[in-house]
């Protein structure tokens, strides 16, 4: 049994979306159906004196929140989202593999940073079921495990690193860069690294909004488990990521459908020969879906195939058919884009904005590919180690508590002067333990 229990409706656009928040945590819980379950309208009453407003969050102890705002969930779970002052070196938007390794980085080079992240820690990795390809995990190593790894690291490097807070907008201030927080704070840092990723695209057919979350869902990780002993699963999409879920998925349902709009699947030979040869998976490729059916839940799915319109009905459809860049926060900026939303940087990772860099999956041109996003994100640092060595002749981490002074006062060397100092001349000031940078936090 989890720690945490939401009783809610498939219905209720605001359990979806506590559900959604709670999945993208990586936050075990379990879900009660009140529509389906006396006990549990009986408990939600209780709770309510009477009451049956959803979603109704009961954690461990007894504390519960009646329809919690996301930042309310937030707090109630410990995340951070309080920035510790007003002035960084570095504001890293985006908490993904690539922010984190950039973060890792600018911390041995005395490189005073603060990771924003919108969702959770860890990005798309995080709720990827299994990792094969990155190196030096020959067995493979979950999502969610390679992305704590990540994390323990920076924190183990004491980066600050904030999380379910979202930046809205980032504006030029002076030789700085303003960003305005979804709290409706303000930070300032003399540089940017913006590191969002992208997030699973949708079909865009009928009925698709009306039922995200009540049997329409792009994260196999954090919903799949909701289906166990279901007959059939309907997954969309041929490419690695939803053969990969795909196979994940198998192990609830007694068959799992995939659909591929191509003429045949795109994933890599190994993942094409494990569907293809296992009876538990049924391939349809030159395959559309054209419509999403159910009041309150999924109930049927319409495809549009070589034989013509067919009407299936799986328990769930999990989606997986591309991503869109986390761009949208730019759009007032000012930094170019390409027309696809991706930001366009030059080869040393540059935006249009000056001290606005970026990397990993929204970068323009990037391969969408784990192991990448964390090359990108070291990358980006060390170019801005030579931006903020050139325009603001700092030195080392600033005092973790408030500051006294404006990030312009210290960029203009009101702190202390120098020039950054390089990982090497940092070792000395590394946690103990840390004697490989390559060593993961939990020593692997």
């Amino acid at each position: 049994m989890a720690d945490i229990t939401v009783y809610g409706a498939p219905w209720c656009p605001d359990c979806r979306r506590v559900k959604k928040f709670l999945g993208e945590q990586r936050v075990a819980f379990d879900w009660v159906d009140i529509d389906d379950d006396d006990a549990g309208v009986a408990t939600v009453e209780r709770l309510q004196h009477g009451g049956r407003t959803i979603p109704t969050v009961v954690f461990t102890g007894g504390d519960h929140l009646v329809n919690p705002e996301n930042e309310a969930l937030a707090r109630q779970l410990g995340l951070t989202m309080d920035a510790k002052r007003g002035c960084y070196d570095l504001a890293i938007v985006g908490g993904g593999p690539a922010g984190l390794a950039a973060a890792i980085y600018a911390a041995r080079e005395g490189i005073d940073a603060v990771v924003v992240e919108r969702s959770a820690l860890g990005g798309q990795a995080g709720v990827t079921e299994r990792i094969d390809n990155y190196p030096g995990f020959p067995d493979g190593i979950g999502g969610g495990e390679l992305a704590d790894r990540f994390i323990e690291q920076a924190r183990r490097y004491q980066v600050e690193l904030l999380s379910a807070l979202g930046v809205e907008s980032l504006a030029p201030d002076g030789d700085d860069v303003s960003l305005q927080l979804g709290n409706g704070r303000e930070i300032s840092a003399h540089a940017v690294l913006v590191a969002t990723g992208s997030t699973y695209r949708r079909l865009g057919v009928p009925g698709e909004d009306d039922l995200i979350g009540a049997g329409v869902h792009f994260c196999a990780t954090c919903d799949g488990p909701f289906y166990r002993g279901a007959d059939e699963l309907l997954v969309v999409g041929g490419g690695n990521s939803a053969v990969e879920e795909g196979v994940f998925l198998s192990q609830f349902a007694k068959r799992v459908r995939i659909v591929e709009r191509g003429p045949k699947l795109t994933a890599s030979r190994l993942l094409q020969d494990r569907v293809l040869n296992d009876k538990r998976f049924a391939v349809q490729t030159d395959t559309t879906v054209t419509a999403l059916a159910g009041k309150n839940r999924l109930e049927s799915v319409q495809l549009h195939g070589p034989a013509g319109d067919e009407r299936v009905t799986p328990a769930a459809a999990f989606i997986f058919v591309g991503l869109d860049p986390n761009s949208g926060f730019l759009k007032s900026s000012g930094v170019d884009v390409d027309s696809a939303g991706f930001v366009c940087a030059s080869d040393c990772f540059e935006t249009s904005m000056p001290g606005v860099y970026v990397a990993g999956d929204v970068r323009a041109g990037s391969t969408k590919q784990l192991g990448s996003a964390v090359g990108d994100g070291i990358a980006a640092l060390i170019a801005i180690r030579s931006y903020l060595q050139a325009h603001h002749q700092i030195t080392g981490h600033q005092p973790t508590g408030p500051s006294s002074t404006g990030c312009g006062e210290r960029g203009r060397g009101a702190s202390r002067g120098g020039s950054i100092r390089s990982s090497e001349e940092t070792d000395s000031a590394k946690p103990r333990g840390s004697e490989a940078s390559a060593r993961t936090a939990t020593g692997a």
